[in-house]
């Protein structure tokens, strides 16, 4: 087997002027925040489409607007790291994601769908700025062997922030869903309803405003916590590190699995009213959200401590082909098996972001956040694929359009057999 080589020089942000677990569990919190608004797409989803009749294609436009600030943001916001530091960064990110929230409130205001995904840009751009910071960070603050583990038990607060917000969400902002049915409305009147009923959004999205500036306002407080030295390059020369087969491999396998996510979890609640899935109303599919991101929370625990025992490359072949083999039973039965084994592809996720990003990252040294903003670019996949995914629910069913994200899994699962028989040569 042939190793790679990698760059010798140890990364950036090791060392702090105060503890290094406080600062992981600062990082900890970080992954908790961005997880849990980003799961919050999942309830604006069949909220904003039965508001505005929209079609499984055009109700993934609100992903598409969220996922797509990963693309335009990543870079950039890699080059404001470089130049100012990880923790004035994160600074940045969460006031970008309280400026977000506050947009929501000219999106009730005008009850135009397209303002929605302008206030779903911004705050997908502020998130992006923070997960640039906090992926290497957490990377860094330990030793390299362990990243993988560590990374993976950081995505675990990530975990219960998207296994909390959707609960609280649904109740909130789909329990409060009218019996009117906008489609036999118009003109004046559907404005009306329109800015009526999304009046709870604006609500839930003010009070996660007024948490971030807190936050926002102590980051910056401890933002000379960190002593760092970054390399000062070009940032466009990041785009050489996809020269590198592995890298270039686990940025792609990134791209496919937040795809495969964001599809899975966007259609679950549709999924689950389906009377051959569990037959369940809005609310009460909506609050099942929890067990597939709750998944996620317990498998990203449960994989903190495995990926220490077994390589993390075969335990990522292993969950991909689990994930594959959950969407074909699911859409081949009927009643609970095909509802309850749909969610079940979340414990098959848990580890799979940190998991490829560490492997994808390895040997990249002082090039860490450049690497990192290649791969959070990658990210742009929550975009594509749940369109893509929608597209083919529209054109045949919902059951048949899982096979979307079946092969990004597969794809998944190739590449961790490519890093198991390409290792990477510590020295």
């Amino acid at each position: 087997m042939a190793a790679i080589g990698t760059d010798s020089t140890p990364p950036a942000a090791a060392q702090t002027t105060g503890s290094v677990a406080s600062l992981r569990w600062f990082v900890f919190a970080l992954f908790f925040i961005f997880g849990g608004l980003t799961s919050l797409n999942d309830v604006l989803v069949p909220k904003l489409k039965g508001l505005f009749t929209l079609t499984y294609h055009e109700a993934m436009l609100v992903q598409s607007a969220f996922f797509a600030a990963y693309f335009i943001v990543s870079l950039p916001a890699a080059m404001v790291v470089q130049r100012v530091g990880y923790l004035r960064t994160a600074a940045i990110g969460l006031l970008t994601m309280m400026a977000g929230c506050l947009l929501f409130i000219p999106a009730s205001g005008s009850g135009t769908f397209g303002v929605f995904l302008l206030a779903l840009f911004v705050l997908g751009s502020g998130i992006t700025v923070v997960q640039v910071v906090a992926n290497p960070l957490i990377s860094m603050l330990g030793a390299p062997e362990s990243a993988s583990s560590r990374l993976t038990f950081a995505q675990a607060f990530n975990s219960l922030g998207t296994t909390i917000f959707p609960a609280v969400g649904s109740t909130l902002i789909l329990g409060s869903l009218a019996t009117v049915d906008p489609a036999t409305l118009s003109g004046p009147a559907l404005a009306a309803f329109h800015a009526e009923e999304t009046r709870t959004i604006v609500h839930t999205y003010l009070g996660l405003a007024v948490a971030l500036l807190v936050i926002a306002a102590v980051v910056w407080l401890g933002r000379k916590r960190l002593r760092e030295t970054q390399a000062q390059d070009n940032i466009l020369q990041a785009f050489n590190l996809l020269k590198r087969p592995r890298f270039a491999f686990g940025t792609l396998g990134i791209f496919l699995y937040v795809g495969a996510e964001v599809a899975i979890g966007s259609l679950i609640v549709n999924y689950l009213m389906q009377t051959d899935a569990l037959g369940l109303g809005e609310e009460a599919a909506g609050q099942h959200l929890i067990f597939y991101w709750g998944g996620a929370l317990v498998g990203r625990f449960i994989g903190g401590f495995v990926l220490r025992a077994v390589s993390p490359a075969k335990v990522l072949t292993g969950v991909a082909a689990g994930a594959i083999t959950l969407i074909l039973i699911s859409a081949n039965t009927a009643g609970a098996v095909s509802g309850w084994s749909l969610l079940a592809i979340g414990l098959m996720n848990a580890i799979m972001f940190p998991t490829i990003f560490t492997l994808a990252s390895e040997g990249l040294g002082t090039r860490a956040a450049e690497g990192s903003g290649i791969i959070c670019m990658a990210i742009v996949g929550g975009a594509i694929v749940p369109l893509f995914t929608g597209r083919v629910a529209d054109e045949t069913t919902l059951r048949f359009a899982l096979i979307v994200p079946a092969i990004c899994y597969a794809l998944i699962a190739l590449f961790g057999q490519y890093c198991r028989r390409n290792p990477v040569l510590r020295g």
